[in-house]
């Protein structure tokens, strides 16, 4: 009996013991990639940001006022997240400052989408997401402009993303300008209350290219050029083949290059592993995503604050992190389609695949030399 009641405390803290060794081991891996807490804090507000925007655009009074045909918290909430990556100031007015920029190039490339979309509906099935290539193009070529340059590029792209998704038309131009509001102070508020608890980190999708040479253009355009040309032979795929959602594949296309083909080789390569070990994971959790949502909603903020933390250095990991994020929430918002979801992989890989086609063989750009 007394070896019994001996053993038996034994294997409860052995059971202990094995249950905490998961906990304790995802502790080291955030220590390790975020040792001073500073992009666990970026993340815990970026997730807060979109929280806020998403919740004042339910509120009644707004939403009864602003007809529209997305969810206004949706595309406010949209707007302040992404806002919330690109921003990368160390003090609170310049990061405030910022923030409204971002808030409000998102709000413009849904604009852009409104008013551009609706002749090109004339070229057919793929004639709307057209209006992605100028997006494309922007996020290479505005990144000369420095890191608010860049994140202003990637805002304009998004907004025309979101537009694209929803449809939006010029009946929801009020609701455009409307979540722009709700994003900038949604977005503003949390990043007043982490202070000085940040240090920002150049995100590697927002970093500017290499020296531009003598007597050629600057490497941003031939960045934008190569992102532009890869998006349009997406859409004239869509047209020929009807792809899934071909908008992921230009997303991809778009953020891979880099500042050099070694570079973009590199992402592409992320993006594919993050993406292919991301979205069966998230496919795996869909009956959790449909009978317990609320958990399915917390496991997706947890994810979006790991994208944060490494975003900076490890793209795969990122990658991953926000496939896994896409597919929850699609399927906790009512999308239980295998085919569609499964498709966030493969158009990633068709994406990734010609953006690094372009990269190399359109006006490809080297990596600087070490010696100069």
């Amino acid at each position: 009996m007394n070896d019994n009641a001996q053993r038996s405390p034994d294997q409860g803290e052995k059971s202990r013991r094995g249950m905490l060794r998961p906990v304790t081991a995802l502790g080291r891996w955030l220590d390790r990639v975020d040792p001073g807490t500073h992009r666990r804090i970026k993340g815990l507000r970026l997730v807060t940001a979109y929280g806020i925007a998403a919740a004042l655009g339910t509120l009644q009074d707004i939403a009864h006022s602003v007809p529209s045909s997305i969810s206004l918290g949706y595309l406010a909430g949209s707007f302040a997240l992404w806002a919330s990556v690109s921003e990368g100031k160390s003090t609170r007015a310049e990061s405030s400052r910022d923030l409204t920029l971002l808030s409000f190039s998102a709000a413009l490339g849904a604009v852009l989408f409104v008013v551009l979309s609706r002749p090109l509906q004339l070229a057919g099935r793929a004639g709307p997401e057209l209006v992605l290539v100028t997006g494309a193009f922007l996020v290479g070529y505005l990144k000369r402009f420095g890191v608010l340059g860049a994140g202003i590029g990637s805002q304009i792209y998004i907004g025309e993303l979101l537009a694209y998704g929803a449809r939006l038309t010029k009946d929801d131009l009020w609701a455009i300008g409307i979540a722009a509001l709700i994003a900038a102070l949604a977005s503003v508020v949390p990043r007043m209350l982490s202070g000085p608890a940040e240090r920002p980190v150049t995100v590697a999708a927002l970093a500017a290219g290499p020296e531009p040479l003598p007597g050629r253009c600057s490497p941003e355009f031939f960045m934008g050029l190569q992102a532009a040309i890869g998006a349009l032979v997406i859409c004239f795929l869509n047209g020929l083949i009807a792809l899934e959602e071909s908008a992921w594949a230009i997303t991809a296309c778009t953020y891979v290059v880099a500042g050099s083909a070694t570079g973009t080789i590199q992402r592409v390569r992320r993006r594919i592993i993050g993406t292919l070990i991301g979205v069966p994971i998230g496919l795996a959790c869909l009956p959790v995503a449909e009978h317990a949502p609320l958990l399915i909603w917390t496991a997706a903020a947890l994810a979006m604050v790991i994208y944060a933390m490494a975003l900076p250095e490890r793209y795969d990991i990122a990658c991953g992190a926000f496939a896994f994020t896409l597919i929850v929430t699609l399927a906790a918002s009512g999308v239980h389609s295998i085919p569609l979801l499964a498709a966030r992989a493969w158009e990633t890989l068709l994406g990734g695949s010609i953006g690094l086609a372009t990269a190399m063989f359109i006006f490809p750009l080297r990596s600087p030399s070490p010696n100069k």
